[in-house]
């Protein structure tokens, strides 16, 4: 039973030892030739120097609409310009889900939701210490720090706590 193992690990060796073995079971790396790099055309000049200037807010003239570029994804085939009309079925179905009483102002309603949702999930401690909320009711105040230094060395000699008396604030 011992010499089961033995026996494989003998035969095994030379087998992995031999680089053609190697390269056949995918455990050497292939490095890149470095001599098949393919060069590229120079840049050239437009045959037509009188090009008209962009013209700024302008839609490019190479670009689809979005809903013409998502009508070729579906239909797979190049969309007119303009809109495409619907079919029986696309209208039974916008009828169905009462797609025609869409409310204009979801984007407010989505808005307002997330704003709810955001205060809610705020960390308890933060909403204990009124930490992170530019509209805190009382922000934190800013400390004047040689004030604050010379307080807490003055309680230090009278022997006093250190968080005895007021921390003197920065005047806004």
């Amino acid at each position: 039973m011992t010499l089961r193992p033995l026996l494989i690990c003998v035969f095994a060796l030379p087998v992995v030892a031999c680089s053609g073995a190697k390269e056949e079971l995918g455990l050497t790396r292939r490095m890149p030739d470095e001599f098949a790099v393919v060069q590229r055309a120079p840049l050239e000049m437009p045959p037509d120097y009188y090009l008209r200037p962009p013209v700024p807010g302008a839609p490019r003239p190479q670009e689809q609409a979005a809903t013409d570029q998502a009508a070729q994804a579906v239909l797979g085939r190049p969309v007119a310009k303009g809109s495409i009309p619907k079919s029986r079925a696309e209208n039974a179905l916008l009828q169905k889900t009462n797609a025609g009483a869409a409310d204009p102002n979801i984007r407010n309603v989505i808005d307002a939701e997330t704003a709810e949702i955001a205060t809610e999930s705020k960390p308890t401690i933060k909403r204990i210490l009124d930490i992170g909320d530019k509209n805190a009711k009382h922000p934190a105040p800013v400390v004047d720090a040689p004030a604050e230094a010379q307080r807490i060395k003055t309680n230090k000699e009278a022997g006093k706590a250190v968080n005895d008396g007021t921390t003197a604030p920065v005047e806004r």
